[in-house]
């Protein structure tokens, strides 16, 4: 299957924090949905943290989901709609999703659609693995995602600000 739009998942986050990597554990697990589908047209990447050039990784995408753990007081996940924002943050480790879409809008003139997918996250302490709560947000916002991924031009037509 092909898609039309041209998607980009972009999990980020320390996998060697515990509850950290649930981005990057998303983007290999939409990977493995991908390939076990044959679906085309969705690229999947992960990183630590974003950073300035980022901002040229998502320049050609129609849509753009970036993923991280969060810490804030949410059942399950949220996606949040990212709109351009001048604020890089404290500091250049701080590179927000939305200052990632400014850098995009500036330099190359483009303005994919983006959103964040929120995944609430529990235990951040030094080890390689996954709460149990951690793992069942992970297959939660996986379900839903691989959901609105068969069915993308959805996404276009709506903001969209979900918490589940």
């Amino acid at each position: 299957m092909e898609n039309k739009l041209k998607i980009l998942i972009f999990g980020y986050g320390n996998p060697g924090r515990k509850d950290d990597g649930l981005g990057p554990m998303l983007s290999e697990k939409i990977g493995e949905w991908l390939v076990e589908n044959n679906i085309t047209g969705i690229d999947v990447d992960s990183n630590y943290q974003l950073n300035i050039e980022d901002a040229y990784s998502i320049k050609d995408y129609d849509l753009v989901f970036f993923a991280d753990a969060s810490r804030e007081d949410i059942d399950h996940f949220m996606i949040d709609q990212v709109t351009p924002s001048e604020k890089a943050g404290f500091n250049t480790h701080t590179v927000s999703p939305g200052f990632v879409l400014d850098l995009c809008n500036k330099l190359y003139n483009k303005n994919p659609q983006v959103f964040l997918l929120h995944i609430r996250g529990y235990d951040f302490s030094m080890e390689e693995s996954l709460s149990d709560e951690a793992r069942e947000n992970l297959e939660k916002v996986f379900n839903h995602l691989t959901e609105l991924l068969s069915k993308p031009d959805l996404i276009r037509k709506q903001d969209m600000r979900i918490s589940i």
